[in-house]
């Protein structure tokens, strides 16, 4: 509730705030704005765009931290129960975090990569095994992995329900746990940009794309890992 917030606002911190008394993290202070009760799990967010943005908030360090706070008005209203969310966030995270996280993240993020483009081409009609340009760029900064991935992929496969529950998340803390470790100049800068466009892909997702055809989405369902 509005009349819950001090006089001033509090500033972005890490973890959960019981009240605005101790502190605000970037979900919560959406919360507040979206005039929806105190949580970091607000209604007016997608479920993993949300934990998206709890975990950069998270693993940003103190003194870019602040930086986030003019994205927290973007997420308001970004939410819907199209299944190509989960995958266009999940997909997101792993080509923007592939290319310098450590090379065992490296393996499992490209199976996170081919693993979300093969349940968006179920979902949007496309060839099996067809990827986005974006994503084979991506790939092809590191051969290696990409190589392993396409390899471990022949013998797994896994249903579109299964990856928005379980696969989705698991991309989003890998993504956002290697980019905070990764040997780079300003891993803020990165975590930062991956929020950016993670909420700019939900919202061309949500606001100008028709739902996804049910029927695609229940052949996608049928299919069960081997």
């Amino acid at each position: 509730m509005h009349d819950q917030m001090p006089t001033a606002m509090p500033l972005l911190s890490r973890g959960k705030h019981r009240n605005p008394s101790k502190g605000a993290c970037f979900m919560e202070l959406a919360s507040f704005l979206a005039g929806e009760r105190w949580s970091d799990h607000p209604a007016c967010t997608h479920p993993l765009l949300a934990g998206l943005a709890r975990l950069v908030n998270d693993h940003t360090s103190d003194a870019a931290r602040p930086l986030l706070a003019p994205l927290i008005p973007s997420v308001i209203g970004l939410a819907g129960a199209d299944p190509r969310i989960d995958a266009r966030i999940a997909l997101r995270c792993a080509t923007s975090a592939l290319p310098v996280v450590s090379h065992e993240r490296q393996l499992a993020l490209a199976v996170s990569v081919l693993s979300a483009e093969h349940v968006l081409a179920t979902l949007d009609g496309r060839p099996q095994g067809s990827v986005s340009e974006e994503s084979a760029r991506t790939l092809a900064k590191v051969p290696d992995a990409a190589r392993w991935a396409y390899r471990f992929r022949r013998g797994v496969r896994v249903s579109a329900k299964g990856f928005r529950r379980y696969a989705a998340p698991n991309t989003v803390q890998l993504a956002v746990r290697g980019l905070s470790e990764a040997c780079v100049a300003d891993p803020d800068a990165l975590l930062r940009a991956l929020l950016t466009h993670a909420i700019a892909d939900c919202a061309e997702l949500i606001r100008h794309q028709p739902p996804v055809d049910p029927e695609l989405w229940e052949d996608a369902c049928r299919l069960t890992r081997r």
